[in-house]
């Protein structure tokens, strides 16, 4: 492929994105990935680009494979990768454009709207799990500098303009984060202990990553592809059971309330464990950065949101 033009796609947050037109005037969709901003697919910039490539290698087999048409999978490179690794840092990947309208995160889907991503995950949760699927942990990644950092609330924390921010911020809500924390760790071991079959999961299907065209809604963004319980996706769809009853009808299986509970939370605590290593290390005040900050205040908002219904409390 030889580009005609690139456009700069300001788009998603944390990779970025280029929108290409080949000379045959076939659009297409470039993403770079920084490997050092990659936790979840390894640490360390050499092990997130294996882990990429085994998420990007699982999207293709999903669509080739097994036909899933609405998994968006990157094309190959001439080598047959599905990631070419640019340097050290940072590597790309190309696929097809999409047409059609995008949802944002945080939007609520209507009830139509749910059951179509319902069915969707109902297809992808019955496949047989390729080989190069990405393994999945159940204790977010980077957790552990969490409880580090709030043990070391007392003293300064340096590295950027919002690591001093971060710790004050970190300490407003020191006491909600240790008991979500702690309950965390018992929804794990009630969620382990029923010892429930895994299958592949996409990991984040939210709007954010849903395109409506006109053959129904198409699901980008499969670097977080990995084998986990089907809460893991179903989560995100809704936390109410009833509304996921498309679901049990297609596949059999009520989802496990204590499991989407547990990756709920899972989920607010992986964003405040990525923003807090991020503000404790070296950083400058860019574009980026101020949307970390607003993001990890929300995060943090929410999971004091979530003990209050909890506990009945207000707020301290």
């Amino acid at each position: 492929m030889s580009p005609l033009s690139v456009s700069y796609a300001p788009v998603g947050f944390g990779d970025y994105h280029w929108q290409v037109i080949d000379e045959d005037g076939s659009p297409w969709f470039a993403t770079v990935s920084d490997l050092e901003h990659k936790e979840h697919c390894g640490q360390g910039a050499a092990a997130a680009l294996g882990g990429l490539r085994r998420a990007m290698e699982t999207a293709r087999t999903l669509r080739e494979r097994d036909g899933l048409r609405f998994v968006v999978a990157p094309v190959p490179t001439e080598d047959g990768r599905s990631v070419a690794a640019l340097n050290a840092r940072y590597a790309l990947a190309v696929f097809p454009h999409v047409a059609g309208r995008s949802g944002e995160f945080g939007q609520r889907l209507s009830g139509a709207e749910r059951d179509q991503v319902l069915e969707l995950l109902a297809k992808l949760h019955g496949r047989k799990p390729p080989q190069t699927i990405p393994p999945t942990a159940l204790e977010p990644a980077g957790l552990s500098s969490v409880h580090e950092a709030l043990g070391e609330l007392d003293d300064t924390w340096s590295g950027g303009p919002f690591a001093e921010p971060a710790r004050e911020l970190l300490a407003e809500h020191a006491a909600i984060l240790r008991g979500c924390c702690a309950e965390f760790g018992q929804l794990s071991d009630e969620v382990r202990g029923r010892g429930a079959p895994l299958v592949v999961t996409h990991g984040e299907p939210h709007p954010g990553n849903l395109i409506l065209g006109e053959e129904g809604y198409r699901l980008v963004d499969w670097d977080t592809v990995g084998l986990a319980l089907p809460e893991r996706d179903l989560s995100l769809v809704s936390a109410d059971p009833s509304e996921l009853a498309r679901y049990t009808q297609l596949t059999g299986r009520t989802p496990d309330t204590t499991a989407l509970a547990l990756y709920r939370l899972r989920w607010s605590l992986l964003d405040v464990a990525e923003y807090v290593e991020w503000f404790r290390s070296e950083h400058d005040r860019s574009e980026d950065t101020e949307t970390a900050w607003e993001g990890f205040t929300e995060a943090l908002d929410q999971l004091a949101d979530g003990a209050s219904r909890v506990t009945g409390r207000t707020g301290e």
